[in-house]
């Protein structure tokens, strides 16, 4: 597994959203980018963490961030997500963990005494030149926002 740090060029992102729109890490440019890992949509944990993200979205917005999920979820799944949630920011549906695996999130897991494999949930802050600026491994689902807010004293 790889593993990333402070201060790494983040690894390149050429995906497709879950609207069909190109992304890549460059569109973000200039801004920085909470780049946000999740295990599965619709799932307890990972709906309270985007949708507090979503809650909290012009917020982070207006102190110069944006936003991209990605979990291994399908097109679909992602798509159903969105709908059901109204998230304004684009989820990458990963089916190949190219993009989870170049971020090193993909591990093994232990969750009611059964163990896997999966993504760890992981949240990245690339700066406005590319770097890894900030790692949370440790993501409070229903606080994450306030989390990222916090570390930046705003």
């Amino acid at each position: 597994m790889k593993t990333l740090k402070i201060g790494d060029i983040a690894p390149d992102i050429i995906a497709v959203d879950e609207k069909g729109r190109s992304l890549r890490l460059s569109d973000f440019s200039g801004k920085k980018l909470i780049l946000f890992f999740y295990p599965r949509a619709n799932t307890t944990t990972c709906t309270q963490e985007a949708c507090n993200l979503r809650d909290h979205y012009n917020s982070l917005i207006q102190n110069g961030f944006r936003i991209i999920g990605v979990s291994a979820d399908g097109t679909k799944d992602q798509q159903s997500f969105t709908r059901k949630y109204g998230f304004p920011f684009p989820l990458i549906p990963d089916i190949d963990r190219k993009i989870i695996n170049d971020y090193g999130v993909w591990g093994h897991k232990k969750m009611m005494g059964r163990e896997y494999e999966g993504i760890i949930r992981t949240t990245f802050v690339i700066s406005e030149e590319g770097r890894i600026e900030k790692i949370f491994e440790k993501v409070k689902s229903s606080g994450h926002s306030e989390q990222i807010l916090k570390e930046y004293n705003l």
